[in-house]
């Protein structure tokens, strides 16, 4: 039993060290500071260990850790008492640009994603992953061709944010 469960973990952990970077992406877009992008982290981690012994391989490993991060994401950021936005939590302690090293361009990105709706965020890093509709459709839960119209709304909803925080 130990061992099994030793290597469950350590399955996990190699599952987790892998694709670690969907997760920080997921954290930062649904949170407003560090504080909420740790906790975020944190919980989406535990909704991925509780979850990993019914991962069967249906999908991608990266799929299905999408469909689970977002989803905890998307419904812990639905409760208004978990993350609620305020200037007294200081926020120094993490900068954004420094650890993840982005360019410019892609900081206005996030900025201008920070803009739309949970499942729009959700479509557009899914699509940002490079993605395929179907893997999108079926994370997120609606059909392919509402991907594809859904994609081109939210291009042009960031195509007007960028612009504006370019001049």
């Amino acid at each position: 039993m130990d061992k099994e469960k030793n290597n469950l973990e350590t399955a996990f952990l190699d599952d987790l060290d892998r694709h670690q970077g969907i997760l920080h992406k997921i954290s930062y877009v649904y949170s407003g500071n560090s504080h909420e992008k740790e906790d975020l982290y944190q919980e989406i981690i535990l909704q991925l260990w509780r979850s990993y012994p019914s991962f069967r391989g249906g999908s991608t490993f990266s799929t299905w850790m999408y469909r689970v991060a977002l989803n905890t994401a998307i419904t812990l950021t639905r409760k208004p008492r978990l993350f609620v936005h305020t200037e007294k939590i200081p926020d120094s302690s993490y900068d954004i640009e420094h650890s993840m090293n982005r360019s410019e361009d892609v900081q206005v990105m996030y900025k201008a994603v920070a803009h739309l709706d949970k499942v729009e965020k959700a479509i557009i890093l899914l699509w940002l992953e490079d993605k395929s509709y179907e893997e999108i459709a079926d994370t997120v839960g609606i059909s392919v061709k509402n991907v594809s119209v859904r994609l081109v709304r939210i291009k042009a909803k960031l195509a007007g944010w960028i612009k504006k925080y370019q001049k």
